[in-house]
């Protein structure tokens, strides 16, 4: 008898669908949550069942359980771990344990890709074209590759997998596999799929105007309260918001957080190993412990949410060579204009800082964290202009007559209107 404990997420399960088309009734499947891995593994082992070969995905045991199953293994009995988190790879010391977090080609593993390519080298299962299609579109969602490769059916998989149950997946998927094929969706799926887009739209512009951002360590982190969508969120939420290092999507009814970060060089695996989780570089997640709770729920809640930046200015527009404008709450202005052909300066409420920057990315970064700011309205610039007489401003040497230009004609075609603007 088979016996496999995995993740109850898509890739967990996609390895249970995997254990099904090969084992068939010789499989029993118990989905589980990081926390209810070891309880399964411990009624395992319990019964002492040596006869049977224990399959554990997508997850890994604790330090007791780590011991135990490999004194269950030097007594004859039958356990291979198939895991891809970085958090899991000293696994890779014992015989059972086979941990990869990405190829030689330098794609990212999944458990399910992985728990394939085992069963596929040991004969124990028959490849095909859909059934590799399914594992790839898995692969490339949970390793978020799907966004990169603009693979919308993997994240459209990953909908479909949270709007009907795992039974009803499980029975969906094999019958695909079953009939071959390149794998589609079939017209009731697409149906219900294109009703989840809409409301995965509401959601998330629900959601941007909840955002709080604030310092947490050495990491500017977003803070939004969300069930639903994590990794939708953290993914849109991170390059709305590119100068916050991660986002954290908090769950207190599930006491979870969720951390999703779209920058390379930010490992939210080693934040979620502080309160005792793991994950990925990108994608990891933790309990609400206690600590945790202060320092993402309580801390912040005096915090206001983030003002989002205008996004329908034809003159304030990021980057100008005129000029960008931010402020906050406090009223702070903050005007990032060129000097020269690689310096950017900031003037904070008009005084000029010190230090140019080297791009206007990286001002804008030093005043959204570290300011909260935001790029205001057109008609906030252009009463600054007035009230500052900024005509020169902007680019000097032989660019100074076209930028005046500029700015005159904008100053001239809201003369008369009022000064007096809402922030």
């Amino acid at each position: 008898m088979y016996r496999l404990y995995s993740h109850n997420d898509l890739d967990g399960v996609g390895c249970g669908i995997i254990a099904k088309i090969a084992f068939g009734e010789n499989v029993e499947i118990r989905y589980n949550s990081v926390a209810g891995l070891d309880f399964q593994v411990e009624r395992f082992l319990a019964k002492g069942r040596k006869e049977d070969c224990l399959f554990i995905t997508d997850l890994s045991v604790n330090e007791q359980n780590e011991q135990r199953l490999d004194e269950h293994v030097k007594k004859g009995g039958r356990v291979q771990l198939i895991d891809h988190h970085k958090t899991a790879l000293h696994f890779n010391r014992y015989d059972w344990g086979l941990v990869q977090v990405e190829y030689e080609d330098g794609r990212l593993a999944s458990a399910t890709s992985l728990f394939y390519e085992y069963l596929t080298q040991h004969k124990l299962i028959e490849p095909s074209q859909t059934l590799n299609e399914f594992v790839e579109l898995v692969r490339q969602y949970d390793t978020w590759e799907w966004d990169r490769n603009e693979n919308t059916k993997a994240k459209r998989l990953n909908d479909l997998f949270f709007m009907i149950s795992i039974d009803e997946f499980e029975e969906r998927m094999i019958q695909k596999i079953a009939v071959g094929g390149p794998f589609s969706f079939d017209e009731f799926e697409q149906k219900i799929l294109d009703m989840e887009d809409s409301k995965i739209e509401r959601y998330m512009r629900r959601k941007r105007r909840e955002l709080v951002q604030t310092f947490i360590g050495d990491y500017c982190a977003g803070i939004v309260h969300a069930e639903s969508y994590h990794s939708e969120l953290g993914n849109e939420l991170g390059k709305d918001n590119t100068h916050l290092d991660y986002i954290a999507i908090i769950n207190v009814g599930g006491k979870k957080i969720s951390l999703r970060t779209i920058h390379d060089d930010v490992d939210v695996s080693t934040v979620a190993q502080q309160f005792g989780g793991g994950g990925h570089a990108k994608a990891s997640g933790c309990s609400l412990t206690e600590e945790a709770y202060q320092l993402y729920v309580a801390e912040p809640f005096q915090i206001e949410p983030m003002r989002a930046d205008a996004f329908k200015n034809v003159h304030n527009c990021k980057g100008s060579r005129h000029g960008s404008l931010y402020e906050n709450r406090q009223e702070d202005t903050f005007f990032i204009y060129p000097l020269g052909e690689d310096k950017w300066v900031i003037e904070e409420n008009g005084t000029k800082r010190s230090k140019p920057f080297l791009s206007f990315e990286e001002a804008e970064r030093f005043v959204k964290r570290n300011h909260a700011a935001w790029l205001v309205r057109d008609e906030v610039f252009i009463a600054y202009l007035k009230e500052h007489n900024l005509l020169t401003k902007a680019v000097p040497t032989e660019q100074d007559d076209e930028s005046s230009a500029f700015i005159l004609s904008v100053y001239n075609g809201y003369e008369g209107e009022s000064t007096i603007l809402p922030h």
